[in-house]
């Protein structure tokens, strides 16, 4: 299934970004579906890795499969499949009054993709991050490959917040959000959710759920129900651009 779903993602690229792609096999990942520690690392795919970046196949490997990355204090890259799973309903979305308000007055403006790099640093900056050099190199990778996407919030020419994701058929992952002005990555969240919407997506993604998230309509299911919901959005012929 995995395989099938990864050779059909690459069938719209072009060449060179399917040789880049295709320059380290697919891993074998630990069965998200079994009892496993939803907190595992796994040490051997360091190990099989040749290059200084999560390559893009193994990313999109273990996005398929409900895994993500996390950088940890020593450095080493930790992957996860937590139970329960966050999770937005995007039949579900909920928009504060708060900012219902800010959404009237037009004070930023949505663009995507335009400041990638910006965004994903942005979202590093913090005392404790999970977002190393090494996730942010390889998530650049794969935005130039097509699959990582960022949502900003502009106000004129400044880079007001923002967030990024992966996008993978009708699923959309989201990693992480960062705001230089009140309200500014909320801004970008409805944009987000606007967008998955009118492509008709199927997942929106949360990882976990936290107070900030429940407010827009985050909830935690379990991870073989979200397992099945992963299933129904990557057999949907969608894209994000």
């Amino acid at each position: 299934m995995i395989v099938s779903v990864f050779r059909f993602l690459v069938c719209g690229l072009s060449l060179e970004a399917r040789r880049i792609l295709w320059e380290d096999p697919l891993s074998v990942f630990p069965d998200t579906g079994t009892d496993t520690d939803p907190r595992y690392t796994v040490s051997s795919v360091r190990e099989r890795r040749r290059s200084k970046i999560i390559p893009a196949s193994l990313l999109l490997e273990a996005y398929c499969k409900g895994i993500f990355p996390m950088a940890m204090e020593n450095g080493d890259i930790a992957w996860f499949s937590p139970d329960p799973r966050g999770i937005i309903p995007l039949d579900a979305f909920h928009i504060p009054h708060g900012l219902k308000r800010t959404l009237k007055k037009e004070e930023f403006q949505i663009r995507l993709n335009t400041a990638f790099e910006e965004v994903i640093r942005s979202c590093g900056e913090r005392a404790e991050t999970w977002i190393s050099e090494e996730i942010i190199e390889s998530y650049i990778n794969l935005h130039r490959l097509g699959f990582a996407h960022s949502v900003e919030a502009w106000q004129g020419n400044e880079l007001a917040g923002g967030l990024y994701g992966v996008s993978v058929y009708g699923a959309f992952f989201g990693e992480s959000m960062f705001h230089k002005v009140a309200d500014a990555s909320k801004v970008a969240l409805v944009g987000l959710v606007n967008r998955l919407n009118e492509r008709g997506f199927r997942l929106l993604d949360t990882q976990y759920v936290t107070g900030h998230l429940t407010m827009f309509g985050a909830v935690e299911i379990s991870r073989p129900n979200y397992l099945r919901l992963l299933n129904q959005a990557l057999a949907l012929d969608r894209k994000f651009v």
